[in-house]
Order: structure tokens, then C-alpha cells, then sequence
């Protein structure tokens, strides 16, 4: 964000071509560690339409449009399409504490009305709102659902899931430090916080570990543990807002309720950058 609360299009900018560059596989916009929550839904779906303008099909784009309401949901997820998003990234609505039946229905509705490419995204830590392998499976036989993002960190719900799914369910983890376990246990990727600040790192050590290399994988992964740990030593996205202000990409500005990364964790974040290259 802008010192005046704006978003910061020359560092979005130059964020981008910084992951482009790295190697990162695809850029997550509008998503719960981009602020989101905090965009009304004009600026999303203008963030979405501009955010495709500098990616210019070099990366994939996946567009966070996950709502506590299915009619926003529905709404956001138009724009998404608009804006030629290759898929869609949809929280568990949040504060409301659907049932499993209601999850069906509202992934469903947007499903239905909306012809793009559908990514689930379940992170109960910060929702109140679990998504059981049940309802997964369930949700999987909708055509244009397409994948996970499971951030549990929970082995045990990797395979409950992956017992109930087609092997073309992309299974991804939100879960940064558990990542490298996920992978070694058939999930197929990450949408990652860490890959903000040291993508070509964290996409080696996912590469490592989805070719079943696993001791080189755990190496890799020992390498940005650090990172793992300290960017979530205050709210996501307060550290990694911070890390990618000092990599010199923009200002550090968050838009309230979302507060500054504390003095006393400055130091230890930064000392975990510059040990892991990112500075």
C-alpha cells in the first residue's frame, strides 16, 4: 500500500517481475496475504484487471475471490473471469461457520455460476470453518473444481483427502512449514507466504521433494526454516509486509485493523533474510 492508503501499482509491479524472474510457477492476486480482506470490491476487481495487465501471460494468475457471502463470492469470481484469471482461489466463508452442507452449497452456487477454473481453500486458523475430507470429495466431482489449498498442516487430512479425489485434484498446501512433508506425501505443491520473499528457493525445495529426493528436500527446507516460522511471528501478512518492504519493494504500509511487524521482531526477521539470501 501507498503512504495514503492506496494500493502501490510500481511495487506490485516490480514484485511481479521479480517472481517472473525467480521462477515462481504462479502468482496468487488478491490473496488472504494480499491484503484482501481489506479491498472493497471495486478496488479487487480493478487490482485483478491491472494485476493481468503487468503479468502480460508470463505467469499464470490465480485470483483470490473467496467471500463470506456466496453472492460476493459469485460476484469477485465474475471479475476474476473478466479479467482472464486462469482460476479462482476461494476461502471457507469466514465468521459465518457454514456447516458441511452449506460449504457443498456455496462452492456449488459459485461453481454453477461462474465457467473457471476452482481452487478450495481451506485454513480453519483463521476462518472457524473446517473443510472435512468429506465435503472435499464431495466437492471434487464438480467439473470445474479443481484443486486445494489445504492449510491444516494436518498429514492425516492429505490422506484422508487424497482417498476420496481423482489424481488430477491438484493438492496444495498453505501450511509453509510443513510444506516439504506434504510434498513427500503426494501433495503436489504450495501457495506459499515464504515464496513471497525466497520464491526459487522454496520452488528447489518443492521441486526436490516432488521428484522424491527427500533428504536433499529436507536440506533445502532446513535452509528457510527460519523464514517459515518468524513470517508468521506476528499475523500474516504483518511479517512478510515487512521482509518484502526491506527487499525494496515499496513502503511498509498496511491498512488498519493490520498494524506494523513489532520493533522487537525486526531484527530476527531480518537476520533470517540475510541468512537465507533474500537480502
Amino acid at each position: 500500500m501507498c503512504g495514503d492508503g492506496s494500493i502501490d501499482y510500481t511495487s506490485l509491479e516490480a514484485l511481479i517481475d521479480f517472481h517472473v524472474k525467480q521462477g515462481t510457477a504462479a502468482l496468487v492476486i488478491a490473496g488472504t496475504t494480499g491484503e484482501s480482506a481489506t479491498l472493497n470490491p471495486e478496488e479487487h476487481c480493478i487490482l485483478l484487471n491491472r494485476s493481468y495487465e503487468i503479468i502480460k501471460q508470463r505467469l499464470p494468475m490465480i485470483a483470490g475471490t473467496g467471500a463470506n457471502s456466496t453472492a460476493e463470492a459469485i460476484a469477485l469470481t465474475h471479475c476474476a473471469k473478466k479479467a482472464k484469471a486462469e482460476a479462482s482461489l476461494l476461502v471457507t466463508p469466514y465468521y459465518n461457520k457454514p456447516t458441511q452442507t452449506g460449504l457443498i452449497m456455496h462452492h456449488q452456487a459459485i461453481a454453477d455460476a461462474v465457467d473457471i477454473p476452482q481452487i478450495l481453500y481451506n485454513v480453519p486458523g483463521r476462518t472457524a470453518c473446517d473443510m472435512q475430507a468429506q465435503t472435499v470429495g464431495e466437492l471434487a466431482k464438480v467439473g470445474n473444481i479443481v484443486g486445494i489449498k489445504e492449510a491444516t498442516g494436518s498429514m492425516e487430512r492429505l490422506e484422508e483427502i487424497k482417498k476420496l479425489v481423482n489424481d488430477d485434484f491438484a493438492l496444495l498446501t498453505g501450511d509453509d512449514s510443513t510444506t516439504c512433508e506434504f510434498i513427500l506425501n503426494g501433495g503436489h505443491g504450495a501457495i506459499s507466504v515464504t515464496a513471497n520473499v525466497v520464491p526459487a528457493k522454496m520452488a528447489a525445495m518443492c521441486r526436490l521433494a516432488s521428484q522424491g529426493k527427500e533428504s536433499e528436500a529436507r536440506l533445502a527446507d532446513a535452509e528457510i526454516a527460519d523464514l517459515h516460522r518468524l513470517l508468521f511471528i506476528e499475523s500474516n501478512p504483518i511479517p512478510v509486509k515487512w521482509a518484502v518492504s526491506e527487499m525494496g519493494f515499496g513502503e511498509i504500509n498496511l491498512r488498519l485493523p493490520m498494524t506494523v511487524l513489532a520493533e522487537e521482531y525486526q531484527q530476527p526477521l531480518r537476520d533470517a533474510l540475510v541468512a537465507s539470501g533474500a537480502l
